[in-house]
């Protein structure tokens, strides 16, 4: 892979035809050991947000050894990277035969689960040659809890309701060796009050249930920073978790942990795109909804953008993006802040992009090509570099005369 000190050497080195995407192995490094030094328990990397084989790597030397896999690809292709990473199948709805593998084959012991029909199918499917149920599962009941706080919803597809909760803890918790509680308060939950409102709900489910419970599991939410999105500093969410956490009603000896996705991969990647076109406001670049700009053109997420070309103006204006392909929904409306004085043929870099981007890029139209290239420069913007201004503080000073 080569490297270059920044995205702007890229260009001027290049020039590239194709868009091109940028690592940063070290802003995911230093996110992965933010976590592992201040989170007050066990990190699961969310392996959805980036399956990238590479980043899996750069999170394992950083410390983190827990992997939250959503499919038996998934399970597969951490193993086949990290042999001795612990991974955890936490999609509540599997095939039977997913199950069997990630047990019987690649030393899965922990999943997540939200109805008795999941339970059983789990049973069935890691039973022991003899027919006896395995002794040795780690199962988590995914709870629905609100999603009001986050810009992503994640609260009508999975989740048992708590009016429902009891039953299926108790019945898991008689197959299980370790007894856990999942959760997911949606992505990019903009306050840590999620995170307390959600473990209210756990408090109230495992009372209930009158169960001992050996996991509680916060899931992912965790914020990055965009342009609009000014999340509090996520000290202030591991402390208001870990608070809310050690009052619960559960074993002396459980453990804590969540499931970062965004948060640990969202600085490790960022795309130069070049502009192909200029129409009043509207840009034509050669990326877009169906390659890594997914989430800008389907649910409007606006991405820091920065033009690389020289000789531009400091005046900004807001753009639109057009796609490469042929459809009409190849859309970002942003707003995007650039230049005044674009121009076909300039180039502009989209931070922020290591969470979903490249996981999201198809080969519709015959586009979605990319060369990967490593920068040993700084992401637009940064939770973790300790230099971020508390978004929650102000310079006015108020006289108490």
């Amino acid at each position: 892979m080569h490297h270059f000190p920044d995205a702007s050497a890229v260009v001027r080195a290049l020039s590239p035809d194709e868009p091109v995407i940028i690592n940063r192995p070290h802003a995911a490094a230093r996110a992965a050991r933010f976590f592992v030094e201040k989170f007050p328990g066990t990190s699961l990397y969310a392996v959805k947000a980036n399956p990238s084989p590479e980043l899996f790597k750069v999170l394992w030397d950083a410390g983190i050894t827990h992997y939250d896999v959503a499919s038996i690809a998934e399970v597969r292709l951490v193993r086949a990277t990290l042999p001795e990473a612990v991974l955890c199948f936490m999609h509540p709805v599997k095939s039977k035969s997913a199950i069997a593998e990630a047990y019987l084959v690649h030393g899965v012991r922990t999943f997540s689960l939200d109805s008795h029909d999941e339970l059983a199918k789990i049973v069935t499917a890691t039973a022991q040659a003899d027919g006896s149920a395995a002794e040795d599962l780690r199962l988590c009941v995914r709870l629905r809890v609100s999603s009001e706080y986050s810009e992503l919803s994640l609260a009508s597809k999975f989740g048992i309701d708590l009016a429902d909760a009891a039953p299926l803890l108790q019945a898991t918790r008689q197959v299980a060796d370790w007894l856990g509680v999942c959760f997911h308060v949606g992505s990019q939950a903009m306050t840590p009050f999620a995170f307390v409102q959600a473990l209210e709900r756990v408090r109230a489910a495992i009372v209930v249930a009158a169960v001992t419970v050996d996991i509680i599991d916060v899931g992912g939410g965790f914020p990055s920073i965009y342009p609009g999105m000014e999340p509090p500093p996520l000290e202030d969410y591991f402390g208001a978790i870990h608070r809310a956490a050690e009052s619960l009603p559960v074993s002396y000896s459980s453990e804590l942990w969540c499931e970062p996705g965004r948060a640990l991969c969202a600085e490790y990647n960022s795309l130069v795109v070049r502009v192909e076109k200029t129409r009043d406001d509207e840009l034509y670049i050669n990326d877009g909804a169906y390659g890594a700009l997914y989430d800008a053109a389907h649910v409007g997420w606006r991405f820091p953008v920065r033009c690389l070309s020289e000789g531009r103006s400091e005046q900004l204006k807001p753009c639109s993006f057009y796609g490469p392909t042929c459809d009409d929904a190849d859309y970002m409306e942003g707003p995007f802040l650039l230049p005044v004085d674009m121009q076909a043929g300039d180039y502009i870099e989209i931070g922020m992009l290591g969470a979903y981007g490249a996981a999201m890029k198809t080969a519709f139209n015959g586009f979605g090509q990319a060369a990967a290239i490593e920068t040993g420069d700084e992401p637009m913007a940064s939770q973790y570099m300790g230099n971020r201004r508390d978004p929650r503080t102000s310079d006015n000073v108020v006289s108490l005369r």
